[in-house]
């Protein structure tokens, strides 16, 4: 299966330029953790990539991710990134066991995150987000509520990552795709980086 395969399938099921997005952002911070980890880089960013495809079709807990892992059985795709996909969601009670699995969990909530972040900074670029920032925002339970904080931290403690570290590293792998994200900045202040 190729990234091609992949994005098809995500665009046949997500019309949502956010939601496409964030499967970007996702997609960029598993393909740097497989990097860290030694491991396959393109089956990571393959399952960073998927692991909401469904969503916008089956947004209940009682269909995502479940309709979504049917639909890859049924193409093809193969078990291991079927099972992260399914892991991701704490309520399906697949154990993460993996690398693989524990990066997706752990960044699939907190890329979410960084990008309400970036958007509500002055020229909305990610070369304007800290590890700070996203930590003081955290805090802040009115902004980006349905963002599971919970969740970013277990995701660090499962990965064995200090969780400024865990920010710091999905916001430097983000950048790398800001102009995809929409995050470059709206002006040339985002060239102080």
């Amino acid at each position: 299966m190729t990234r091609e395969d992949a994005w098809s399938l995500l665009t046949e099921y997500t019309q949502s330029e956010s939601l496409r997005k964030h499967a970007l952002a996702v997609e960029a911070c598993m393909r740097a953790y497989a990097r860290k980890f030694g491991e396959d880089e393109g089956t990571y960013s393959l399952t960073g990539l998927l692991h909401d495809f469904d969503y916008e079709r089956f947004p209940t807990a009682e269909e995502h991710p479940y309709v979504g892992s049917k639909v890859l059985a049924e193409r093809g795709w193969p078990d291991d990134i079927r099972r992260a996909i399914m892991s991701h969601a704490e309520y399906s009670g697949v154990p993460r066991e993996t690398n693989m699995e524990k990066a997706l969990f752990a960044c699939d909530e907190l890329a979410g995150f960084i990008t309400a972040v970036a958007l509500v900074k002055p020229n909305k670029s990610l070369a304007e987000v800290d590890a700070k920032s996203v930590r003081k925002r955290m805090k802040d339970k009115a902004f980006a509520r349905s963002v599971n904080r919970e969740d970013i931290t277990k995701g660090a403690q499962e990965l064995g990552v200090d969780l400024d570290e865990h920010i710091a590293f999905c916001i430097e792998a983000m950048k790398g795709i800001a102009k995809e994200l929409g995050l470059e900045g709206r002006s040339s202040v985002a060239s102080s980086e």
